[in-house]
């Protein structure tokens, strides 16, 4: 991924509404949700919530698909593995991490050694 694509992902994440709106289809799965089913559960106005849908839609982290007279959004979960891979690219200055329980996916660099000089 491209720091710009991060970038653009990043801040379309970076308002609490998309946030919401990403997390909620992120947990509902790959078979997504429809606009209608969208604005109930977060209570936003239509308008609003076709703005939001946009900006995550630009960013490459939502998808949506027209069913007859229904659109349903759907996670880009391919475009999250991305960025979240983007992200933790460098963690632990490229040495292996030692993930630890119950947080396994958590990111736990090996401390190096400190040395001493001797006066």
């Amino acid at each position: 991924m491209k720091s710009s694509d991060a970038l653009l992902a990043l801040s379309a994440l970076a308002q609490e509404s998309r946030l919401e709106l990403f997390r909620l289809l992120v947990r509902t799965g790959p078979a997504g949700l429809a606009v209608g089913d969208l604005r109930a559960s977060t209570g936003l106005p239509g308008a609003t919530l076709t703005n939001h849908l946009n900006v995550l839609r630009q960013s490459g982290l939502v998808a949506s698909r027209r069913e007859g007279r229904v659109i349903r959004c759907t996670a880009n979960y391919d475009r999250m593995d991305e960025l979240v891979a983007y992200l933790l690219e460098n963690c632990c200055a490229g040495e292996s991490c030692t993930p630890t329980a119950p947080n396994a996916s958590r990111c736990n660099p090996v401390p190096k050694p400190r040395f001493r000089r001797n006066p």
